[in-house]
């Protein structure tokens, strides 16, 4: 399954730069003027996981295949997006299109990037593309509210629902509160309101870019959007998108001690997939074999037939039980068959929550 991810921001943040460093491409044109990024730029990453390569070691696996995500870089947005300026509406259809935001803020100085405000401030920064979704949020509120509200009183059962927790919305954004804090009293009205598609209501990620100096611990900017994402329930991450396009550009075996020499443990990369699985609460499964070792991803709380969909819609519907055995275990007994004799493989039914590591084969009818 994976996610897909918008990164947004304003124009000369950085964007384009991270987006090409992600996915190693140069598929968005980096530039120091507003706008270089017009249509949607889409590029698939492969999640790194070393369990994945573990397993594949154990299994003498011929093949590995990663879980991938997608980036999306969208056009930058400018005050005023909501009513039309610059790319806006563009921009918000873009938006509506993603999983998750990961908002880009400027957190270095560089005299020759201009800044569109005129000034670095990435608390400003993020409060102006807040306020034009939270704004396109309630103008779209505000015309479908009182349609449900009156289809509500003539005894349309779903309309009342909407009428309700799309009401609670619509008074927070007209409090300057984003969507996402709507709190949904049962699981009819969280069906309504993700089918609102609001802006606000998507997680957020809050992506630090800092200079090359402050990767490793960040500064006072950057220590700035930590403690806004810590207030609001976000996830936040620091990047030196600059970096990023340097180890983008090198042979993977320099890679570790090129990020050793800066105080690094890890890419950037990493560092924002680790966040973003976190924001949406997901968790990675394998399936393992002779042929190939692969990784899956689910939302916490699936259940195995629905870990088997993200397979194929064929194991889900014929569905019998998932043979499961947990990452450390197989690890530990050298495989499925080392794993079987210690006790350790379960045959799991139809109501198995999915656990993170877990090592899974289905059995299936259809």
């Amino acid at each position: 399954m994976g996610f897909r991810c918008g990164i947004v921001g304003l124009p000369n943040v950085g964007k384009s730069t991270l987006f090409n460093a992600l996915t190693e491409t140069a598929a968005a044109q980096a530039a120091n003027y507003p706008f270089c990024t017009i249509e949607p730029n889409v590029g698939n990453v492969a999640v790194p996981d070393p369990r994945l390569y573990k397993l594949a070691e154990v299994a003498g696996s011929a093949k590995i295949i990663e879980t991938q995500l997608a980036f999306v870089d969208i056009a930058g947005l400018v005050r005023g997006a909501s009513k039309g300026e610059g790319l806006g509406n563009q921009f918000l259809g873009n938006i509506r299109e993603v999983d998750a935001i990961v908002h880009v803020l400027r957190c270095f100085e560089d005299g020759d990037v201009t800044h569109v405000e005129g000034k670095v401030d990435p608390i400003a920064d993020a409060e102006t593309v807040e306020t034009e979704l939270m704004l396109s949020d309630l103008e779209s509120l505000e015309k479908r509210v009182p349609a449900f509200v009156k289809k509500g009183q003539q005894g349309d059962k779903e309309a009342k629902i909407a009428a309700s927790v799309l009401g609670q919305t619509l008074e927070l954004l007209r409090e300057g509160k984003p969507a996402r804090l709507t709190k949904p009293k049962d699981d009819e009205e969280a069906r309504v309101f993700a089918q609102a598609q609001l802006l606000t209501a998507k997680p957020v990620l809050y992506v630090c870019n800092v200079e090359e100096a402050n990767a490793s611990a960040g500064n006072a900017h950057s220590q700035a959007v930590f403690a806004k994402a810590a207030a609001e329930g976000a996830q936040a991450v620091v990047v030196s998108a600059a970096i990023e396009a340097d180890i983008a550009t090198m042979p993977v075996e320099d890679r570790a001690e090129f990020l050793s020499e800066l105080g690094l443990a890890e890419t950037g990369l990493a560092r924002v997939i680790r966040a973003g699985y976190a924001l949406l609460d997901l968790l990675t499964f394998f399936t393992v074999g002779p042929k190939e070792a692969r990784a899956w991803t689910v939302h916490r709380g699936a259940k195995a037939p629905n870990a088997a969909g993200e397979i194929h819609s064929d194991f889900e519907r014929g569905f019998i039980r998932a043979e499961t055995i947990a990452y450390d275990d197989y690890v530990a007994y050298k495989g499925e068959a080392g794993a079987r004799d210690a006790g350790k493989l379960r045959s799991e039914g139809k109501e198995y929550v999915v656990q993170d590591g877990d090592v899974m084969l289905f059995r299936f009818n259809v």
